[in-house]
């Protein structure tokens, strides 16, 4: 049979025939499109005729369609189900698709054509294409010798090499580090539906009669918060954060090493003084040091939050805290200071009802999008969800995937992709997908969301929107195609709705009964809104300024032990609690070393929430949800992609420069 991925699927919106594909059709279809593209590239660099916009930039934005096609889906699978042949064949490509990179931005002649395309009459989208193009090969190392160029490509392929072993390593650790246990006994305190999938886990694992307790990504899990049995507590928290740093066949610490100094290399090959500070001159951050900056003015003030919460814990709690105390016994204040129970609140939140009468309401309220389900479309596994999504006209505008339940092939963490970016220039219109990693209910049962969850859904829609919104010409600007320090953005405002009072009204009601959230509930919510500020900012902190710490080394100084520089750097940094491990540790902090995805820039995330508290005040000051309120985020921002400067998107919405305050008062840190 002929490889679907070889030709534009036929299916709508040009979602990819995945019931039909092999992992074999995945390695052909790269392979073509890995040569198709360097030969569409040789073509331009062929012509005779003087470089143009045209012939070179447009040119180039129309190359490489059936790499992206096949690109697009294989990676799909690699982070949401993968096989053990789709890994290795992970290995086998990643390294490829470096050097391919390095075959397109390191290409002198190619470089010369764009270097002398003349901009003047252009739109000021084609300008900042051009513009964009030269940045690149310029940050890609287009001004060195052949020999640098050489070093650089071997750098590369060696990063791309150990970031793909470092992620496949973390998904199987974080499989093998669940903790099993003999008796329901042991799981006292945790809400009978968790006790159930943990029943179910464990089953699905092999062992039949037991339960398991399996780990989401960060270090704190879930369960601490509940888990009556501090010995179990302490157990599920030290399986967590030793994840990758055991010394066993799963360990990535030479893994992190090896790429801090190899990032270190390449940062000075460039010209820059470390790569912390070759990642921001791509972000909208001014410079380094304005991100270090920030970060160190935000520390004190959330450690000091956080001591004072560890005190009320003690108090509460009647011995001295541990790490694994503190879950649950911040838990245990939310239920006696503020009358809030988050277990208790679980039956108010069944996923479906959340999805359609939470996350698709608010976009319709704003938008005046709507979404239909179409089961005659297949995702890429039986647990994905396939929505098309309709404009206000009724016009098709794209496709919405949803998959949202945990399992052994999947990644952990939650993330939003594209399959197809929006394009004018293509005609393309993107479909998009969530992912999650909620604990699959037992057969039968609803699927009820934490708070977390419930905040991750409506997050990880905000990135959906970005790319089902895009509205511009060259797919390389495309929906989430911005810097990474402000990709958060769209996000993080899109989780003001949860509390929003006519859409909580709409979803948050009882899954048996149909009763409506109490308002006295929602009232006690956000009296403890403040509540666990300190723990939260700290945990975030520490994992950013370790981030840092990886990528401010020179490449001679890279430690010989990773923990005991992580100790000394989160120390130096001032965010060493001895009772708030950093969100990630450097043993499963897949961001960023799981290829360069967040490296030198998990910062961005309080960065673009600096962005996200100045639009929610915006959104509150004229009005919030009002049509034209969305129709002016959307227009202004959501649509723009990277076509142009995306903080000139904000200005044009917000009408100025934003301001520090709105995070420093919704923190706590003021």
């Amino acid at each position: 049979m002929t490889n679907p991925l070889l030709s534009t699927s036929p299916l709508p919106y040009r979602l990819p025939p995945f019931a039909r594909l092999s992992p074999a059709d995945y390695a052909e279809a790269v392979d073509a499109g890995l040569a198709e593209h360097l030969a569409e590239i040789q073509a331009i660099v062929d012509i005779a005729a003087p470089a143009t916009f045209e012939n070179t930039a447009v040119a180039m934005e129309r190359a490489g369609q059936l790499l992206q096609r096949a690109a697009a889906s294989f990676f799909t699978l690699v982070s949401a189900d993968a096989s053990e042949e789709i890994n290795h064949l992970e290995t086998e490509l990643s390294p490829r698709f470096a050097a391919h990179q390095d075959d397109i931005f390191l290409n002198r002649a190619l470089f010369e054509r764009f270097a002398a395309i003349d901009t003047s009459g252009l739109g000021p989208e084609s300008v900042r294409l051009v513009e964009e193009y030269l940045k690149e090969f310029r940050q890609s190392g287009i001004q060195l010798d052949p020999a640098g160029q050489e070093h650089l490509k071997e750098i590369n392929a060696e990063l791309s090499r150990l970031g793909t072993e470092f992620g496949q390593r973390v998904k199987e650790g974080m499989k093998s580090a669940a903790l099993l246990l003999d008796s329901a006994e042991e799981l006292a305190g945790l809400p009978a539906d968790d006790v159930a999938s943990a029943a179910e886990a464990a089953h699905a694992a092999g062992h039949d009669g037991k339960y398991l307790l399996t780990l989401i990504q960060p270090s704190n899990q879930p369960a601490m918060a509940a888990l009556d049995n501090r010995d179990i507590r302490r157990r599920l928290f030290e399986a967590s954060i030793s994840r990758g740093s055991d010394g066993g066949s799963l360990d990535v610490l030479e893994h992190a090493r090896s790429m801090a100094r190899l990032r270190a290399e390449k940062a000075a090959l460039l010209g820059f003084a470390n790569y912390a500070e070759l990642v921001v001159d791509r972000q909208t951050a001014p410079d380094f040091d304005a991100v270090q900056s920030m970060l160190n003015r935000l520390a004190p003030a959330a450690v000091r939050n956080a001591d004072a919460e560890a005190a009320a814990l003690a108090g509460t709690a009647g011995h001295p805290l541990e790490a694994w105390d503190w879950a649950y016994y911040s838990a245990k204040v939310r239920r006696e200071k503020y009358a809030v129970d988050e277990h208790a609140l679980r039956p108010y939140f069944e996923l479906d009802r959340v999805l359609r009468d939470g996350v698709f309401f608010a976009a319709t309220s704003l938008y005046g999008i709507t979404f239909h389900e179409r089961p005659d479309l297949a995702g890429y596994h039986p647990d994905v969800r396939v929505w098309e999504v309709r404009d206000q006209d009724g016009s098709g505008l794209g496709l919405f995937l949803g998959d949202y339940y945990t399992r052994p092939s999947k990644r952990g963490g939650a993330w939003m992709n594209s399959l197809v970016e929006q394009s004018d220039l293509l005609g393309t219109r993107p479909v998009v997908i969530n992912n999650l990693n909620i604990s699959r209910p037992p057969a039968g049962e609803p699927t009820l969301l934490t708070l977390d969850e419930l905040r991750t859904t409506f997050h990880e829609f905000g990135h959906a929107l970005h790319g089902l919104f895009s509205h511009v010409t060259y797919p390389r600007f495309s929906g989430t195609a911005v810097p990474r320090d402000f990709v958060e953005y769209p996000s993080q405002v899109n989780e003001m709705w949860i509390l929003w009072p006519e859409v909580l009204a709409n979803y948050a009601r009882h899954h048996v009964t149909g009763e409506p959230l109490p308002q006295e509930v929602v009232a006690r919510l956000d009296a403890a809104r403040l509540w666990g500020e300190g723990f939260g900012t700290t945990e975030y902190l520490g994992a950013a300024l370790l981030d840092l710490a990886w990528h401010t080394l020179d490449a001679t100084a890279v430690p010989d032990d990773a923990l005991a520089f992580e100790d000394k750097a989160l120390a130096a940094a001032g965010v060493a609690h001895a009772l708030i491990p950093p969100r990630y540790r450097t043993g499963y902090f897949q961001h960023i070393f799981a290829g360069d995805g967040y490296a030198a820039g998990y910062y961005s995330y309080i960065w673009s929430e600096v962005l996200d508290a100045e639009t929610v005040d915006w959104f509150t000051e004229n009005g919030g949800m009002t049509r034209t309120n969305g129709e002016t985020f959307r227009n202004e921002l959501l649509a723009r992609g990277n076509s142009r400067d995306p903080l000139e998107s904000f200005r044009a919405l917000r009408g100025r420069e934003a301001r520090l305050e709105p995070l420093l008062k919704r923190r706590d840190l003021d």
